[in-house]
């Protein structure tokens, strides 16, 4: 990639140090995990704001490639005022009481950052995707692989730390909705399509990594970096990846900046045991927006969102004048997210190392972006792709 400068990208890192057992929880300071953030744009900002209020954590690092995205997190992250500032994320790395690292750089960065705090070996949370292709979340997957087993290795996966989506798990992993061989994402978002010109106020050098979001080689595309949460909800209910996929996919309307080829695309992925999962994703929809998951089962289906989940059962007559909308009346039960679900995923993350008791979610990570780019690959060539034929393509 080079018109982006990779190598002076974003230098930064986090850190936290777990004291030793006799003295770790003398005090809510000396307990605390210290952490730093690689990357302080729109996600590190949000992400590491929730980390610094998390009762197990404190923030003593922030980094960043430019000034005005460091100040932005000095003002808006509780705490980071007093933190130490980087630009060079090797540097910091090399510290030896640099223990944790947030990586929330643009997309095609993330194999680069999360390689280097493996070697490292930190505590890694890392945004999703894993990468931007296929050759990325490859590097990305083999890091995770050699990773040190004691540290836990989190992505920003959500889904998989809300207690909602955990409790539909459960109901179908227990059989309470029978055979699912049917799983729909659904990612219909608001606003209108962009019109007029876009003038970048940044210099031409760095508008690939300032607006990474709006090219296809930086940001995957929006199934990659927006829909990846979407599949992987569906491969985790599933407990594995789809085998192949075929779908459709294109522009409805003009883009106005960037290189991104679509804004709709329905896919149709196939896993193990003929069970179907679809993505829906449709962008620029007014005011009208549907970001859900369902599961079909023989004897029910289960519906989740970031903010309830519901369980319907079977009805034998409709009780309704429309006999069409049973959805009310078939509800055997819900429930409702008490917070939002990064939440979850922080406290999770901060949890696991105070309790000395990791994890590594890698290969689910580098599955659900292998996911999305399966569904791409599916949309771009307009025929069905397999699992193996898109691992051939790096």
């Amino acid at each position: 990639m080079s018109e982006i400068r990779r190598r002076d990208i974003l230098g930064a890192a986090g850190a936290f140090s777990i004291l030793d057992s006799s003295t770790a929880f003398g005090s809510q300071a000396n307990s605390a995990v210290s952490f730093g953030i690689i990357g302080t744009g729109g996600r590190g900002t949000y992400v590491g704001g929730h980390m610094a209020k998390d009762p197990n954590a404190r923030i003593t690092a922030i980094c960043d490639l430019y000034p005005d995205r460091i100040d932005q997190a000095k003002t808006k992250i509780p705490g980071a005022d007093k933190a130490r500032t980087f630009r060079n994320y090797h540097d910091l790395l090399n510290q030896p009481d640099i223990d944790a690292v947030l990586i929330t750089t643009p997309v095609y960065l993330h194999p680069e950052h999360f390689e280097a705090a493996t070697l490292a070996k930190k505590h890694i949370y890392c945004e999703k995707p894993a990468g931007a292709d296929v050759a990325g979340v490859k590097r990305l997957a083999a890091a995770g692989r050699k990773a040190d087993p004691s540290k836990t290795i989190q992505f920003g996966f959500q889904q998989r730390f809300s207690p909602e989506y955990l409790r539909a798990l459960d109901i179908l992993r227990t059989g309470k909705i029978g055979e699912m061989k049917l799983m729909m994402s659904y990612w219909v978002l608001g606003g209108t399509p962009p019109q007029g010109a876009f003038k970048s106020p940044y210099p031409t050098e760095d508008q690939k990594i300032r607006h990474w979001g709006s090219w296809m080689e930086t940001s995957g595309g929006v199934i990659v970096e927006q829909d990846c949460h979407g599949v992987d909800v569906l491969n985790f209910f599933v407990n594995g990846h789809p085998i192949k996929a075929v779908g459709t996919g294109g522009l409805r309307y003009p883009i106005v900046y960037g290189d991104h080829d679509s804004d709709h695309h329905d896919i149709q992925y196939t896993y193990p045991g003929n069970v179907e999962g679809w993505l829906i994703s449709i962008k620029h929809t007014a005011g009208y927006r549907d970001v859900r998951e369902q599961f079909y089962g023989s004897k029910g289906i289960l519906e989740t969102a970031r903010t309830y989940y519901k369980w319907h059962g079977p009805t034998q007559t409709s009780p309704l004048v429309n006999a069409d909308d049973l959805r009310d009346r078939s509800l055997i039960e819900r429930g409702d997210s008490k917070r939002e679900i990064t939440i979850d995923a922080v406290a999770a993350f901060f949890q696991s190392i105070v309790d000395h008791k990791p994890y590594n979610l890698s290969q689910a990570a580098a599955d659900a972006t292998f996911t999305s780019l399966l569904g791409r690959m599916a949309y771009q060539t307009k025929r069905e792709v397999t699992w193996e034929e898109l691992l051939r393509t790096a």
